[in-house]
């Protein structure tokens, strides 16, 4: 019998190629993950994720969704995953979806946290997870640049694909910035995000943060269409694929 599933992962991104399987290399997520499922259930499986994490990124929280014929317990599935899954890939669920669930179509929002080390002390232990920029930030100046892209906008100043054919019209639900000590948190919540859209905002919001550029520069940005007038692009170990809604 054809079954449909939801699987939830969490992952540390550092050594992989990002998400999506790729022809000159197995050490994608995505090819880690099929290569296990289709050994453990005896045939080809198929993955779909919520969306494509770059090189590096990390995810809290990655939905995807696959098609099997098996009649196995979810529960026993699951905890064959785990016994052969790396120590730095996370199966946190496996349960029974709809017959038509399709996780990157079906998926609602995401939420993606971008950490910043700003300090001048150097945090050892979280370097893989964190970007570092100490120079001095003001906080209420990337708030204020933030406000400008909230709302149904086209990103095509923030996006790094500069041959992409499709619409680059996204909704910007909210986005927080916050310190909690040495760390700057920047979540951004949208309905979906366009390739490095999120390392591109927050490289532009610390340029609007350390005096690089003006708040108001950032809308102009934002209505140019131009990558050009957009900031920096953060690094990808920063970045975090927080939540995922349905």
């Amino acid at each position: 019998m054809t079954r449909s599933f939801k699987l939830t992962l969490c992952y540390d991104g550092t050594r992989y190629h990002g998400w999506q399987r790729q022809g000159n290399t197995d050490n994608t997520i995505q090819a880690k993950m099929e290569t296990l499922l289709s050994r453990l259930l005896g045939q080809k499986i198929e993955l779909a994720a919520s969306g494509r994490t770059d090189a590096g990124v990390h995810a809290r929280r990655q939905v995807c969704s696959f098609r099997a014929d098996t009649n196995s317990d979810n529960n026993v599935m699951l905890t064959e995953l785990r016994k052969y899954l790396p120590e730095d890939i996370g199966a946190l669920s496996l349960e029974e979806a709809a017959p038509r669930f399709h996780a990157r179509l079906n998926c609602r929002e995401k939420t993606y946290v971008y950490r910043v080390w700003n300090s001048p002390e150097p945090n050892v232990f979280e370097r893989r997870y964190m970007y570092t920029f100490p120079a001095e930030l003001d906080l209420d100046a990337m708030r204020r640049a933030a406000d400008m892209l909230l709302g149904e906008h086209d990103f095509t100043a923030f996006c790094a694909n500069r041959r992409m054919k499709k619409s680059a019209v996204r909704i910007l639900r909210s986005i927080s910035i916050e310190r909690r000590g040495g760390e700057v948190r920047l979540s951004f919540t949208g309905d979906g995000f366009l390739y490095n859209m999120v390392r591109i905002l927050t490289g532009t919001l610390l340029e609007a943060g350390s005096g690089q550029r003006s708040p108001e520069s950032v809308r102009d940005a934002l209505l140019s269409l131009d990558r050009a007038r957009a900031g920096f692009t953060a690094p990808a170990q920063g970045l975090i694929l927080w939540d995922v809604k349905y």
